[in-house]
């Protein structure tokens, strides 16, 4: 009997270390293929981030605050910070210089500061294009002027020193025509208080440039009767003339549909379009930039509720944001949606 149960005994010991040496080997097993799957090294981005947005009403800024809560959700670890601005200009030099990690700034805007050599312009990089903004020449209804030559001596909101605006509203002027500092009155303003001024008698025309419908200037027709001035295919054909950034506009119409209180939403006017892009530099961190790009692709639809021209980004135009090269981060993201 006890030589008996001293093999029962042993065969016990023996299957229980077998046991323990496989579980270790599958431990072992587990933890290399765990660390083939997840690359080392990479994790959930963290961190905090500023994103340089614009003026306080306008597209750009909305845009960032709805961004801002798509992130707290995405990426948790992310706290973004927003910081107001005059346009693209500023928001360039933020980026370029690491006072923001990532703006938004219309594709003329970063050819002009890539062709002046502006601080770090060679490190700036794109990671999506977005959508266009139009440029809208504001009069109100009963202005003489139908045409921006008419213009001549007015008071023009042409916007802030640092804006996209600035630069379009310099480039139409000339075009046709009319020195912009000697021939108009230009007033260095934002969205924010150019509509206002227009309507209390201190300006008789402004200059935006944004997406469709611009909340400003939808709120500005409801309470006081505008309309649209005409930017047609032989102005634009003698901006194109002047060349170098230029070439980013492209000849469009507002739709009649989109200001319903100007001229009973009845009349479409011709306008120039440019695209805005989404920037940041070489310097930030691929994986922060790819989940950031992933972020505002996949929440076109729903920032797309409350700013109607973030519907139009598009997967499939994204990736080219000329005169930008793509972020490797951004090349990532498009690179694993790719069907």
């Amino acid at each position: 009997m006890l030589p008996a149960l001293s093999r029962i005994r042993r065969n016990i010991r023996i299957t229980r270390r077998r046991a323990l040496q496989g579980s270790v080997v599958m431990a072992v097993v587990g933890g290399l293929l765990l660390w083939w799957l997840l690359p080392v090294g990479e994790s959930a981005p963290g961190g905090r981030l500023t994103f340089s947005t614009g003026v306080k009403t306008g597209v750009y800024q909305r845009y960032g605050e709805l961004l801002q809560n798509v992130l707290a959700r995405d990426l948790p670890e992310v706290s973004i910070d927003l910081r107001t601005s005059e346009g693209s200009q500023q928001n360039l030099a933020r980026v370029a210089n690491g006072e923001a990690d990532f703006t938004i700034a219309t594709a003329d805007a970063v050819a002009k500061y890539q062709r002046e050599s502006r601080p770090g312009a060679d490190r700036l990089r794109g990671c999506a294009r977005l959508y266009d903004d139009y440029v809208q020449l504001v009069v109100p209804q009963d202005s003489p002027a139908r045409k921006p030559a008419d213009l001549r001596g007015k008071r023009v909101g042409v916007g802030q020193d640092g804006s996209g605006v600035r630069i379009i509203a310099d480039r139409v002027l000339s075009a046709a025509g009319l020195d912009p500092v000697k021939d108009v009155e230009p007033v260095s303003a934002g969205i924010d208080t150019m509509p206002g001024r227009l309507e209390r008698g201190e300006l008789d025309a402004f200059f935006w440039s944004g997406g469709l419908p611009t909340n400003a200037v939808q709120k500005l027709s409801e309470r006081f009767a505008i309309r649209l001035v005409p930017l047609d295919k032989l102005l634009i054909d003698r901006v194109h003339d002047a060349g170098g950034a230029t070439r980013y506009y492209r000849s469009a119409v507002v739709p009649a549909d989109a200001y319903p209180h100007i001229m009973g939403g009845a009349v479409q006017v011709e306008t120039l379009a440019v695209t805005n892009l989404l920037v940041t530099t070489d310097r930030a961190e691929s994986e922060l930039t790819e989940s950031f790009t992933r972020a505002v692709i996949d929440s076109r639809d729903r920032i797309g509720q409350e700013v109607h021209p973030a519907q139009l980004v598009d997967l499939r135009t994204a990736i080219y944001t000329d005169p930008l090269q793509l972020h490797e981060g951004a090349r990532r993201y498009y690179r694993s949606v790719k069907p």
